[in-house]
């Protein structure tokens, strides 16, 4: 009853906020960013020491100023995730630039389905819109991790299908493509691949920004039982209120790739996002928890 309760409360709130114009909404994330910064010192620890980790050449003054542009962007994201919920599809389609769309919708219509490697870089929640630019029937799913509560897991759930997204639930996701696969559809499958494993999810171990970094491989292996071509979803924080995304070939033929090969390669695109624009990637998420001695 309780996780009821603080379901339909949350939900009223955020879509009461959703109401308000993107402006308003980035207005608020000013006044939520200086609390989260200043007064709660949100994961302040966190953030200082992953930045330092990762940009040991950088000095500290420009260390604190990619901080401070992390702690805007981080509030602008969770007013942008609110504004989703009464966001139309033509404003969707004013904020969140697709280019080369070509190369991308070729592959889904030859392979009969594409996977899609995505950061938490940016606004990459604003990828649920990709529908609109895919033919008709065609499915753009996203993989996603199940929340513990399962009202609130409904709610993002809800979030992320307004424009034609189908949500995949990770332990499901090999099953559910199958499925599709099966029936006829074709699919651009959406998985978040930066993300912080579990010690059972712990595949993958490469260099990641001067550090040694653990990776999930599941992209790389549902594109290889599929053999669906892959794709690095390059993102790009063009200004307050818009972002961009290039769909950049990474390989077409995974079976004929190297265990390991597409998750390095992915690994590789993000050191080289992150670092041309650092401010807009996840610096409060707890990345670097895994150590290799501690997992073998």
């Amino acid at each position: 009853m309780k996780s009821k309760l603080i379901y339909w409360l949350t939900y009223a709130g955020m879509w009461l906020l959703a109401l308000l114009p993107l402006g308003a909404l980035h207005v608020l994330s000013d006044a939520i960013c200086f609390l989260l910064r200043h007064l709660f010192r949100y994961r302040r620890r966190v953030v200082r020491t992953n930045l330092a980790n990762a940009f040991p050449e950088k000095g500290k003054k420009e260390l604190r100023e990619i901080e401070r542009r992390f702690y805007h962007y981080i509030c602008d994201y969770m007013m942008e995730e609110v504004k989703m919920l009464r966001m139309s599809l033509d404003e969707m389609k004013r904020r969140m630039t697709y280019e080369n769309t070509e190369a991308y919708l070729s592959m889904i219509e030859k392979h009969g389905g594409i996977v899609v490697m995505i950061p938490h870089y940016a606004n990459f929640e604003w990828l649920i819109g990709m529908g609109a630019i895919m033919q008709p029937g065609d499915i753009p799913a996203q993989v996603y991790k199940p929340l513990h509560n399962s009202y609130l897991d409904e709610m993002f759930k809800v979030i992320r299908s307004r424009f034609g997204g189908y949500n995949i639930a990770k332990h499901s996701t090999a099953r559910e493509v199958i499925r599709l696969r099966r029936e006829g559809k074709r699919m651009a499958l959406g998985l978040i691949t930066d993300q912080s494993p579990n010690r059972n999810e712990a595949k993958y171990w490469t260099t990641f920004l001067h550090q040694e970094t653990v990776f999930m491989d599941g992209a790389e292996r549902i594109a290889k039982m599929m053999d669906f071509p892959v794709f690095y979803a390059e993102l790009e924080h063009v200004k307050r209120g818009y972002c961009k995304v290039r769909f950049d070939l990474l390989t077409e033929t995974p079976k004929l790739t190297a265990e390991g090969e597409i998750t390095e390669l992915f690994a590789r695109r993000l050191d080289q996002t992150i670092r041309r624009n650092p401010p807009y990637w996840f610096w409060s998420h707890r990345r670097w928890k895994l150590k290799r001695s501690e997992i073998g």
